[in-house]
């Protein structure tokens, strides 16, 4: 079999939520799958919208060595980022200064890290999201006082965002109910960028997904998996849909697809004991 290049999205691909709120956890099915995938010599890599700095700590808990990251505008090989591209930094002041007319509270990632930077409380009082990064208040924050913005991130409720006219010009997604990120969305970049820097060929590609933030990963070029627990978009641009991903969908693709031999059924986790990758 030639070589191929897998890219897996995290939440909801690899990673299955605990319902019992102990944390996200990979099955066992998965693990199995990937040690087979590695031993037979294939490229494995995670495909995240998160920036390099959160994503880092969940490709090592893994044991994933390769990563697309910053919603493609970020690359990882063999645990060595080799770069990652900025958002349009004009136009990110053009919408701080929008938003700051129209009265939505926002942060702004200027650097590889997990720190965000605001101006007063506004943006945690009105989102409530202590924990996702670091937060710091500068009051007389200047924005052209830095050389790149790598994300923002607006406090709204749907669909408050839709009256933001310079947001038209910008990559953006919500994840939640206060507020929405600026961020490339755009995976298939990096994948292109990872699968050039090896000069493999782009049919060799395979794709896992599940959320909507996956739909430009799921490109003709390649095969594309949909979870079983994806969003009804995905899969009707997929070229497989599995199961559910807490139902060895990741396993059960990879043995109908022929990339993989035919597994014994595994046990049913007990959710009790997983306290898993921490993955958010």
């Amino acid at each position: 079999m030639d070589k191929k290049y897998f890219f897996f999205d995290i939440d909801g691909t690899l990673c299955v939520k605990n319902p019992l709120g102990l944390g996200n956890y990979m099955p066992d099915s998965t693990k199995q799958a990937l040690k087979e995938l590695r031993e037979n010599g294939h490229f494995i890599a995670i495909a995240t919208g998160r920036g390099y700095a959160l994503a880092r700590p969940v490709m090592d808990e893994l044991n994933i060595l390769n990563m697309v990251h910053d919603g493609g505008n970020g690359i990882t090989i063999d645990g060595q980022c080799l770069g990652i591209e900025p958002l349009d930094f004009e136009k990110c002041v053009k919408l701080v200064d929008e938003c700051n007319e129209k009265g939505f509270a926002w942060s702004i990632s200027f650097d590889n890290s997990r720190t965000r930077y605001t101006t007063d409380s506004r943006f945690l009082d009105e989102t409530k999201d202590y924990d996702f990064m670091d937060t710091v208040e500068i009051k007389d924050l200047n924005l052209r006082d830095y050389k790149e913005i790598f994300k923002v991130y607006i406090a709204s409720h749907y669909p408050e965002e839709l009256t933001i006219e310079t947001l038209k010009d910008l990559p953006w997604c919500r994840y939640g109910p206060t507020y929405i990120f600026v961020e490339p969305i755009d995976k298939s970049v990096g994948i292109e960028r990872i699968i050039k820097h090896f000069g493999a060929d782009l049919k060799d590609v395979v794709v896992f997904g599940d959320g909507r933030n996956d739909l430009s990963m799921f490109r003709p070029e390649w095969t594309s998996v949909a979870m079983g627990n994806a969003c009804d978009e995905l899969k009707q641009k997929a070229d497989f849909v599995t199961k559910k991903n807490s139902e060895d969908g990741i396993l059960y693709a990879l043995e109908e697809l022929g990339l993989v031999e035919k597994q014994l059924n595994f046990p049913q986790v007990d959710l009790s004991t997983v306290e898993g990758p921490v993955a958010t």
